[in-house]
C-alpha cells in the first residue's frame, strides 16, 4: 500500500489510527486475509526524515508512535549526505520484501512525490549520479544561480525544462547532470508512467480542502517553534551543517540560514508561506500517479479500500 499526501495533511495521524496498537482488526471480512498478515509497518517516503537530528522541522513521528507502529528509512543519514530517489527505491524495495516475508503489510507513506513515482513506476533510465559532475553543478548553482543552469538546459532540452518548476532545484540540477554526463537531452530518459510488475500496488492519496490544509500548516509551524525548532537548527549549525548540506535545504531549516537576523515571527511567516507553496506543488505531482484513489482523513475510507484490496487475493 502507498499513502501519498501533502505536508501536514495528516498521513501519520491516519496511519496511527489505522495500524497502531489500539486499532481494530477490520481490513477484510475474509478471515484468510489475516492468516497471512500480522500487522503493518511504515516505510517512510520523506526525503528529509531520513536525516538524523532533524526531528522537529520534518515532523518526524515520535519515539512512542514508532515503538507501537515501526517506521523504516528514518534516521539513517547525516544532513551532509545525499539521498537520491534511486537510493530510496532500492532500500524501499528491500524493506518491503523483508516485511512481506514475515507476514507484515508494507505501507509506503510520505510526501516526496518524486520518490513515490519512482517507487511505483520505477526509476528513470538515466545514468547514475556522478559525484564530480554533481559537485560541479552544485557549485555553479551557488555561484551563478538558477538562471544559468536553466539557460543551459533550455538550449539542449526545452521540453525537460518546461516540466521543471523554477524553484525545483533538485530536478533542475539532476537534469543538467544527465545532460553533461551523456550529452543527450534528459527528456529521452523520462520515467515510466505505468506501475512496476514487482509489487501489486494500492495507491491512496490523502486530501483536505485548501483552507483546512493551510490552517493545519500554520498550526504545525507554531508547534514546531514551541517544541524547539530554533534550538534544533542551532544545534545542527553548531555541528557544521550549512546550506551546502543536502538536509539543510529542507523547509523549516533553510530559512534560518538564508534569513540571518530575522525574528521568530518573520521566520514563521516565511516557513508557512514556503510550506503552503510546497504543498501545492506536491498535489500537482501526486495527481498523475497511476491509479491513485483519493480519500478523506477518516479511517473508514482507508478501511474500505484496503480491505477490498487485501481480500482480492484470498477469495
Amino acid at each position: 500500500m502507498v499513502l501519498a499526501g501533502p505536508t501536514a495533511v495528516g498521513k501519520t495521524e491516519l496511519l496511527a489510527k489505522t495500524f497502531g496498537a489500539e486499532a481494530p482488526i477490520f481490513l477484510s471480512d475474509n478471515p484468510a486475509v489475516w492468516s497471512y498478515l500480522r500487522g503493518a509497518e511504515i516505510v517512510s517516503a520523506d526525503c528529509f526524515q531520513a536525516y538524523r537530528g532533524m526531528d522537529i522541522g520534518t515532523a518526524k513521528p515520535d519515539a512512542g508512535l514508532r515503538k507501537i507502529l515501526p517506521h523504516h528509512l528514518i534516521d539513517f543519514l547525516d544532513p551532509d549526505q545525499q539521498y537520491t530517489a534511486g537510493d530510496f527505491v532500492r532500500m524501499a524495495d528491500n524493506t518491503c520484501n523483508e516485511l512481506w516475508s514475515r507476514g507484515c503489510l508494507p505501507v509506503v507513506s510520505g510526501g516526496t512525490g518524486f520518490y513515490l513515482r519512482n517507487f511505483i513506476c520505477g526509476p528513470a533510465s538515466g545514468p547514475a549520479s556522478d559525484p564530480e559532475i554533481r559537485n560541479a553543478v552544485q557549485q555553479e548553482l551557488r555561484e551563478k544561480g538558477v538562471d544559468s543552469l536553466r539557460a543551459e538546459l533550455a538550449t539542449a532540452d526545452a521540453l525537460a525544462l518546461s516540466r521543471i518548476a523554477y524553484k525545483d532545484t533538485y530536478r533542475l540540477t539532476r537534469a543538467v547532470e544527465i545532460l553533461r554526463a551523456t550529452g543527450r537531452p534528459p527528456s529521452v530518459f523520462a520515467p515510466s508512467k505505468t506501475p512496476r510488475d514487482k509489487f501489486d500496488f494500492l495507491v491512496l492519496g490523502l486530501r483536505r480542502s485548501r483552507e483546512e490544509l493551510n490552517a493545519r500548516i500554520e498550526h504545525r509551524v507554531d508547534l514546531m517553534f514551541e517544541h524547539g525548532l530554533a534550538e534544533e537548527v542551532a544545534s545542527l549549525i553548531a555541528r557544521g551543517y550549512d546550506l551546502e548540506s543536502p538536509g539543510m535545504q529542507a523547509i523549516g531549516y533553510k530559512e534560518f540560514l538564508t534569513m540571518p537576523g530575522a525574528s521568530a515571527e518573520e521566520l514563521k511567516k516565511a516557513i508557512v508561506l514556503h510550506t503552503r507553496q510546497y504543498a501545492k506543488r506536491q498535489m500537482t505531482f501526486f495527481r498523475p500517479l497511476p491509479d491513485i484513489v483519493w480519500i478523506g482523513p477518516s479511517t473508514s475510507e482507508l478501511q474500505e479500500h484496503l480491505g477490498r484490496f487485501l481480500g482480492r487475493g484470498s477469495d
